[in-house]
């Protein structure tokens, strides 16, 4: 397992650039059978790759399109699926169908631009991702999957606090196909929206007010498919739309009420 990590560009400058799962909208694809859900003894680990497009609501900014690696792992102590990682806590398990999972997780926010990527932003302060920490709560029963999570972030970019509130649900049908609808509400605070929506005093020109970001609420819609053969092969495509706060649509560096994502991937389970 360490061989495998330590062989992938998990460093923070690369880590910019290999994003497979975003803070800001948590879509979290399930990139292995949950070894939990197994044997609380087992362990499972995935490899693959997956083709990632999506859209920022900066003003003239390009779609991003990326080629990138994905790796997870599973055991009864931890979980990895690609940036985040989590150390399970002591949950609760009512039935078979019915528990409550608590975990301590961290992961790298990909939130982030520089000056060359649009014409809007040139003469701004590049804004980086950074390492967030938190704790999250997992409810899982017959009807959905509801979860809440704090996050703050401790690398000293943004400085920001997010509260994330999902619940979603997957069918199966004819045990190889799995459809899974979601909707997950952000509540972004002040420093997070500033920092990567703000312009500073020193950074207004001409067509750049001068704008002070405040805290405000993202709503995210999306829809995962996947397909397993073989017990060992996942193909997936997973789609979402998030409605952005209007604290982030008033910024002068904006100009979309949305943003989007799209995945298509691969993942082999060892």
């Amino acid at each position: 397992m360490h061989s495998i990590i330590s062989s992938l560009p998990w460093q923070p400058k690369l880590l910019k650039r290999a994003a497979v799962l975003s803070v800001a909208g948590f879509s979290l694809i399930p990139l292995t059978v949950s070894a939990q859900q197994a044997d609380d003894n087992a362990s499972s680990w995935g490899l693959g790759l997956a083709v990632v497009t999506s859209q920022k609501p900066y003003t003239g900014i390009d779609r991003d399109n990326k080629v990138l690696p994905i790796l997870s792992y599973e055991n009864r102590y931890v979980r990895l699926s690609g940036p985040e990682l989590a150390f399970k806590l002591p949950g609760y398990r009512f039935s078979e169908s019915n528990r409550l999972n608590f975990s301590v997780i961290s992961k790298y926010d990909f939130t982030d631009y520089e000056q060359s990527d649009a014409a809007i932003l040139n003469g701004m302060q590049d804004r980086d991702g950074g390492f967030w920490t938190g704790f999250k709560a997992e409810w899982q029963n017959d009807l959905a999957d509801i979860s809440g999570e704090i996050l703050t972030e401790v690398a000293g970019d943004s400085e920001g606090n997010i509260m994330n509130f999902g619940i979603e649900r997957t069918w199966h049908f004819a045990e190889q196909y799995m459809f899974t609808p979601r909707i997950v509400v952000s509540l972004l605070d002040k420093k997070y929206i500033d920092y990567y929506y703000g312009v500073t005093a020193e950074e207004v020109t001409t067509d750049r007010a001068y704008y002070k970001g405040e805290a405000g609420v993202n709503v995210e819609i999306g829809a995962r498919v996947g397909y397993m053969f073989k017990q060992k092969h996942f193909i997936f495509f997973d789609a979402s739309v998030t409605s952005l706060a209007s604290e982030i649509k008033d910024s002068p560096l904006v100009d979309r009420s949305t943003e989007n994502r799209v995945f298509l991937g691969y993942i082999y389970n060892f």
